[in-house]
């Protein structure tokens, strides 16, 4: 990751697009698949760091799977 995580900041799109190095399409389709847990302030998009670093395990678990 870019940057440490903080567990105290909710994480824009924009930020999860950085510490993930992925576009905005697929964050977007992984919050439509449910992938990627996120939360709704108003009509934005948040993550949390733990949202995020549940997603990074997901991604871990599944190469141990094909491995």
């Amino acid at each position: 990751m870019s940057t440490p995580l903080d567990d105290t900041q909710l994480y824009d799109i924009t930020a999860a697009m950085k510490q993930l190095k992925l576009s905005r399409s697929v964050i977007y389709e992984l919050i439509r698949t449910g992938r990627l847990p996120s939360v709704k302030e108003g009509r934005a998009r948040r993550f949390t760091a733990n949202g995020l670093r549940e997603y990074i395990a997901l991604l871990e678990k599944e190469a141990q799977e094909v491995a």
